[in-house]
């Protein structure tokens, strides 16, 4: 059988269903949760809403990243592999990479006229098994990450806020330093890209404008993506 045939059985679409149900359903109970837990704190619904707003506009930008990378997924994984593995981890370069790896490893081409259902086999379990590291470590250490920042505060609750500014400064940072330092199409996205969201913050300082929270960011990664396809 051809492995093509594997990867897009019916078999696989039902597996692959049942974990992409249980993201689902946990992301529906995370948000019950929430909602739930704003009460308690004294959030308003306005505020929530906001948020939810914030989160769904913000998301646009990467999904379609990801999407546009989905396809060279799908062409050598297969539909359901793909649906499942970017519904739970999202990195589309990481699966790329890993199922490469796997494919290489039988000593044929990811997507080439030699893949087969064993090389196929063998992506699947290089880029199931090289994730685990990250959901043991989210599973282990989130309990434990509100001490963590506490400590890091020296038990001072007004530097809290500092500390959870300073670590997504140091997560965006790290993502994008790489393309700063190498000169080339990244480059100009990203420092676009940051332009563009430092204008928006400087004006919405004045302005106040609510739809300005809630776009700037997705403005300004499609802003920084169209500036480096012009130059």
């Amino acid at each position: 059988m051809n492995y093509s045939e594997i990867a897009n059985s019916l078999v696989l679409w039902l597996a692959c269903g049942c974990g992409v149900a249980l993201v689902l359903f946990q992301a529906a109970v995370m948000t019950y949760k929430s909602v739930q837990a704003s009460r308690h704190l004294g959030i308003t619904s306005e505020q929530i809403r906001m948020a939810i707003n914030s989160s769904a506009v913000g998301s646009v930008g990467p999904s379609l990243a990801i999407l546009a990378g989905m396809v060279a997924l799908l062409v050598s994984m297969g539909g359901p592999i793909s649906w499942f593995r970017l519904s739970y981890i999202g990195a589309v370069a990481y699966e790329l990479m890993a199922a490469g790896f796997g494919a290489q490893a039988m000593g044929v081409t990811l997507g080439g006229a030699d893949m087969n259902a064993l090389a196929f086999a063998c992506g699947v379990w290089v880029m199931t098994l090289g994730s685990i590291g990250w959901v043991l470590f989210t599973a282990l250490a989130t309990p434990h990450m509100d001490k963590f920042r506490n400590v890091l505060a020296g038990g001072r609750k007004e530097l809290v806020p500092v500390v959870a500014v300073g670590a997504m400064c140091g997560a965006f940072s790290y993502l994008t330093i790489d393309r700063v330092v190498r000169f080339n199409s990244q480059t100009v996205a990203a420092v676009a890209g940051f332009i563009v969201m430092g204008a928006f913050t400087k004006y919405n300082m004045k302005a106040n404008k609510k739809w300005i929270r809630e776009w700037s960011f997705c403005i300004s990664m499609f802003v920084g993506m169209i500036i480096s396809v012009l130059f």
